[in-house]
């Protein structure tokens, strides 16, 4: 009898030690390197109403005499600052180089109030005023930075990427483009925005092997539990953009990295005098903002080791620059 017990309490032992390398192993993510930056960072609050709302602002060493601003938007359960380590500080390098301005803001509780009907995390559920609290954040900005407005950009991932397709459709005046990572429009049953008025240059980045965000379409899930609603899938989506911003013919395609188990490719909606919209597909890609600085939690899938996913949605917004 006691060897039966001993020999259970050993499998127990096995099994808890089994699920701890499994957690260390899928969980975590890990900074690899963390890039030497020139600039300064500034972390700060605003009043919005009766609630105080937390940020993160990178400064340059050497800004542009009129920068731009672009805004990056965390995912679920995530904020500022954290959203600066899972980009790899890739935002704030291309700052340096390039002299604009990041704005990390955080989400309500950790979370956005995007466009599903279908979210239940508190910032949905008290409806939050997201839209104007962001509105708010690039006014001030402008005003006390010298931000060129004309220069405005949002990017996002996750929920934050809904967020950023929210503001488009929302507030359109406020920025000059858009960029969504790991997700997609929300099917017409669980749109809760109001319509889209005016074109606006949006560019999707998505992988085909994304475990919450699925790249087909269908119902957005966290590993199989809760339920955030049905997605049009990232092709539908993408052209849904094109044909608000009046663009029909068929998108132009070109290889961004070399073709191998996770590689991308990338699909351009766009004509004279029209907002363009891009589509970066990540072929066996998972749900990941691709860099190559910070390695995501496994579990989330693979990462394009060729794409620096952040340089490529800059680029996006510095040829509407231009």
């Amino acid at each position: 009898m006691r060897m039966a017990i001993r020999v259970v309490q050993g499998l127990i032992v096995l099994l808890v030690l089994a699920l701890l390398a499994g957690t260390w192993w899928y969980v975590p993510g890990e900074l690899k390197q963390r890039p030497l930056l020139a600039g300064t960072s500034e972390d700060a609050s605003v009043r919005q109403g009766e609630r105080r709302r937390h940020y993160v602002l990178y400064l340059p060493a050497h800004p542009a005499e009129r920068p731009a601003l672009l805004v990056v938007l965390h995912g679920s359960g995530g904020n500022g600052e954290r959203m600066r380590r899972e980009s790899g500080y890739r935002f704030d390098a291309l700052a340096d180089r390039d002299g604009f301005l990041v704005l990390y803001p955080d989400g309500f509780e950790g979370h956005w109030n995007d466009c599903r009907k279908a979210a239940s995390y508190s910032a949905r559920r008290l409806n939050i005023d997201d839209v104007g609290f962001l509105s708010t954040m690039i006014e001030r900005l402008q005003r006390e930075r010298g931000v060129d407005p004309q220069r405005i950009f949002v990017t996002g991932y996750s929920n934050g990427g809904q967020m950023a397709l929210r503001l488009a459709a929302e507030a359109p005046d406020a920025v000059a483009g858009v960029a969504a990572i790991a997700a997609s429009l929300p099917s017409a049953e669980n749109d809760a925005c109001r319509p889209a008025q005016q074109p606006k240059a949006t560019l999707l980045m998505n992988g085909t092997r994304d475990p919450i965000n699925p790249y087909a379409g269908g119902r957005v899930t966290l590993f199989g539990f809760g339920n955030r609603g049905t997605v049009l899938s990232s092709g539908e989506s993408a052209r849904a953009l094109a044909r608000r911003n009046g663009v029909n013919a068929a998108p132009s395609l070109d290889r961004l990295t070399s073709v191998g188990p996770v590689w991308s490719e990338r699909q351009r909606w766009g004509a004279a005098g029209m907002a363009p919209v891009e589509l970066v597909t990540v072929h066996g890609g998972g749900h990941l903002l691709p860099q190559a600085l910070y390695r995501p939690p496994r579990l989330l899938g693979e990462v394009d080791p060729e794409l620096d996913g952040p340089a490529e949605i800059w680029r996006f917004f510095s040829e509407l620059s231009r």
